[in-house]
């Protein structure tokens, strides 16, 4: 039915994963988005993509749930084979995520366990669900942070969880070499989107800061980040593995 790649985007309907799926649309790639409960906002990315003429969906899916997974991957097997006419997919962006702000000293269990659930052990079951469903010499590409590599208070189980990852993705890069399956981790630094609150965006004190400490003066915008995708999942970046790519402006250089 289709012969582009196929591109599933966790945490789509927002934020760095809507403009990551806008921007791949761009560049051909059909697009399989989830939410978790923004089901009006996810329906815009996809009526947006389709207006473009590219191929679209939106799938529920509760990252930090490692119980449906299996619901979700059969669903998934689903609208592969009814909308695109495909049994696998190409391109698997783990980017769904949640921000806690709590000191090392007050962060509680329960933040810490939510933390895990949705940013490393759903990370790391999710992708095991669905590598029978991505294609041999696909891409995986998981999000991680700036935070993981400069220290700022407050952000420290948040950090953690992303360091986590970032050393995950080494280990996938080296166990899927034999499949051809090439697996990164983007580090954003500080984007202007709706994450923990838009604090970036929106508050004028931590903005300035942030571009103050930035080397090319200013905070990131959404767009800088989803042209990173597209070229990390594009033939471009196709001898580029088991790296973690950061794309902050020079933050703290």
């Amino acid at each position: 039915m289709t012969s582009n790649p196929i591109a599933l985007i966790t945490g789509g309907s927002r934020g760095l994963g809507r403009n990551a799926a806008l921007a791949l649309a761009e560049q051909g790639v059909d697009v399989i988005i989830t939410y978790h409960s923004q089901a009006g906002a996810a329906d815009e990315v996809v009526a947006q993509i389709r207006q473009g003429g590219g191929r679209a969906l939106a799938l529920q899916l509760d990252c930090g749930n490692v119980a449906g997974f299996d619901d979700f991957a059969q669903r998934l097997r689903q609208e592969l084979d009814s909308h695109f006419g495909r049994q696998q997919f190409d391109y698997l962006v783990n980017n769904a995520g949640i921000g806690i702000h709590a000191s090392l000293v007050e962060g509680t269990e329960a933040q810490f366990d939510q933390l895990m659930q949705v940013h490393f052990k759903g990370v790391f079951f999710l992708t095991q669900k669905l590598l029978p469903l991505l294609k041999d010499g696909g891409r995986i590409l998981n999000f991680s942070s700036g935070l993981a590599r400069f220290s700022l208070p407050g952000y420290g189980l948040y950090a953690a969880m992303k360091g986590a990852v970032e050393v995950l993705t080494r280990y996938w890069a080296k166990e899927l070499g034999e499949r051809q399956i090439r697996v990164n981790v983007l580090a954003p630094g500080a984007i202007e989107t709706d994450f923990g609150g838009g604090a970036v965006r929106d508050n004028q004190a931590l903005n300035t800061m942030v571009a103050s400490v930035t080397a090319l003066g200013r905070a990131g915008q959404p767009d800088d980040i989803g042209k990173v995708v597209a070229m990390l999942l594009s033939d471009a970046g196709s001898w580029v593995n088991g790296q973690r790519i950061e794309a902050s402006g020079g933050m703290f250089l």
